[in-house]
């Protein structure tokens, strides 16, 4: 798995998805201000003004990874920058949903449903072409020939109709009907938690193929949201909020035990760990404390996330609590997270009980890894 994720292309996904990200946060920010000025969601709930602004924030972010992938790659595979990077914005700007309009938000709005998809494929076509033509015609040559070769192939597409967006919108739907089961979020969750007991990034690993899917599926929730349709999907970005308090092995309860632990060692850890886990940033708690290969607290790292997605997928599945319809940055704390993105309160109630069941949970395993450190 770990040569898997050091494949090139998926590094340079990884990489570049952080850049848009931060894209994404700035342009939602800035269309909801510029919104508010303009009275643009006048008359609209604060829901409703999110969605409007949100919708076509996931369109730039899709524009931003178009460049920010090529950068990367270039850096992590020794391409020459300059052809790779316009010959993946010039196929990006070919495969774009036409027509373009009526405005630019509308535009924006349309672009997000698979303007993700479209940026990865227009940029690993690119360099599949470079690397093709490298065999052929050496280094230099290769990279120009391959980079124009890759752009005469989405003209060609494009001249003759062929619409890569539709494409990508059709294979979702069944993409996502696979991955909208109870089966598919547990096997995310068992991924993750089990890479990172081995001292593998699970997050990292699974973002170059778990992130666009779900980030698409939320961004449909969100549509939905907007036009007062019911949210299609359960499994989206956000319902990971939920599922993993304090990051990845639902950690956040973890770094309190430890904060009053009677070893010095694990109490002084604890402390230390326990205000990024409010934020769910745990990585100095994994390897810290340390839970990767640490026989003590493997199972409950596993096995606690897989028993708050089981009950966090019931309550939503039953109405208890609503779907989750935006997307919120998983470094905001769970509490405020989860009702952000459901707009609902009783997500606040559902976030307390996972925290409260996960440190009930971590209790025994915490006190039986205390003796062990008491006796060494």
């Amino acid at each position: 798995m770990r040569r898997l994720g050091e494949l090139p292309f998926l590094v340079g996904v990884r990489e570049a998805l952080p850049s848009s990200f931060v894209a994404l946060v700035i342009a939602f920010a800035a269309i909801l201000v510029a919104g508010f000025m303009q009275h643009a969601f006048a008359g609209s709930t604060l829901g409703l003004a999110v969605a409007g602004a949100l919708l076509p924030a996931f369109g730039v972010m899709a524009m931003v990874l178009a460049i920010a992938l090529p950068l990367r790659l270039a850096r992590t595979c020794g391409y020459v920058r300059l052809p790779l990077i316009v010959a993946s914005a010039g196929s990006f700007f070919l495969a774009l949903p036409r027509p373009f309009g009526p405005s630019a938000m509308t535009y924006l709005h349309a672009l997000g449903a698979t303007g993700l998809f479209l940026a990865i494929l227009a940029c690993g076509t690119v360099a599949a072409a470079i690397a093709l033509f490298r065999r052929i015609a050496g280094l230099r040559a290769g990279d120009w020939l391959g980079a124009a070769f890759a752009l005469a192939v989405f003209a060609a597409l494009l001249f003759a109709h062929v619409s890569l967006a539709a494409g990508i919108a059709a294979a979702m739907q069944p993409i996502s009907r696979l991955g909208d089961t109870y089966a598919a979020l547990l096997a995310i969750v068992l991924a993750q938690t089990l890479l990172w007991t081995a001292g593998v990034h699970g997050p990292a690993m699974l973002a170059t193929v778990v992130t666009p899917v779900y980030l698409t599926m939320q961004m449909q929730n969100t549509h939905a949201y907007a036009t007062h349709a019911p949210l299609p999907y359960i499994v989206v970005v956000s319902l990971f909020l939920f599922v993993f308090p304090g990051g990845a092995g639902a950690t956040l309860p973890l770094a309190a035990l430890l904060a009053f632990s009677r070893v010095p060692r694990l109490r002084r850890v604890g402390r230390i760990t326990l205000l990024p886990a409010l934020f769910n940033i745990n990585d100095p708690l994994i390897f810290g404390a340390p839970v990767v290969f640490n026989p003590y607290l493997v199972v409950p790292f596993i096995g606690v996330p897989l028993v708050l997605a089981s009950l966090t997928y019931a309550a939503v599945a039953a109405g208890f609590v609503s779907r989750p319809a935006f997307y919120v940055p998983s470094a905001v704390p769970t509490f405020v997270s989860t009702y952000l993105a459901t707009q609902d309160v009783r997500a606040i109630g559902l976030a307390a009980l996972n925290i409260a069941l996960a440190a009930v949970m971590y209790y025994p395993f915490v006190r039986a890894y205390e003796r062990h450190a008491a006796a060494a």
